[in-house]
């Protein structure tokens, strides 16, 4: 049978569960958002729910865990992103990359993790550690480009990899936060080239870009 013909693969329900979470946190957040309706949007019935996770706390670690797997697919290993040999080249792209997603509705573009915990943090310890895993998994990978081009360029104010990652994800939440509050990408979109704009600042490449 060729590729052509072969059936899609078949999405299982707990990958539709998470998908929906997802969606609806981001959309309406995690308190709002019930067992029912999340079931709901993804096609399966409560039993096959509580089949695969034993709460929606628990679902939504395993979504937070997704997330942190999904934003490593699409924002780290595209192959035009690695394809970018300067490092700084390849952070600055990771910038403009942001800024591209962010159009639309909030909820196409804004964080899972972010959202949830701004919610749980003090509420529930399990949700608390998960979104801070995937925010840290993010800012340690974007360390490991900072670093490379730190080597390269140098950078001002002995300005470390990891904090500069922290404050590249401390804006981008931010910025989430002020669409949300403006309906409106028009914002956050101006506070990314700003971030752009401090990050070039940063580093000497003796030329005026």
């Amino acid at each position: 049978m060729s590729s052509r013909n072969a059936p899609a693969p078949r999405v299982s329900a707990r990958s539709k569960l998470i998908d929906a979470a997802h969606m609806l946190v981001r959309r309406q957040g995690y308190a709002a958002t019930s067992v029912d309706e999340i079931c709901a949007a993804a096609g399966v019935s409560k039993g096959a729910f509580f089949h695969h996770f034993a709460s929606k706390e628990e679902l939504g670690v395993a979504a937070a865990e997704q997330w942190t797997a999904r934003a490593e697919e699409l924002i780290f290993t595209l192959p035009h992103w690695v394809r970018i040999e300067d490092p700084l080249e390849r952070l600055l792209a990771h910038i403009d990359f942001r800024l591209f997603m962010m159009e639309g509705p909030a909820e196409g573009f804004t964080c899972f993790v972010g959202t949830m915990v701004q919610e749980s943090f003090a509420s529930s310890e399990p949700l608390r550690i998960a979104s801070d895993a995937s925010i840290s998994a993010y800012c340690d990978r974007l360390a490991v480009d900072i670093e490379a081009a730190i080597a390269r360029y140098g950078i001002s104010g002995g300005v470390s990899a990891i904090s500069l990652a922290y404050h590249i994800q401390a804006v981008l939440q931010g910025a989430f936060i002020i669409a949300k509050a403006r309906n409106s990408p028009k914002e956050a979109r101006d506070s990314v080239l700003h971030l752009k704009r401090y990050i070039k600042m940063l580093f000497d490449r003796g030329d005026a870009k």
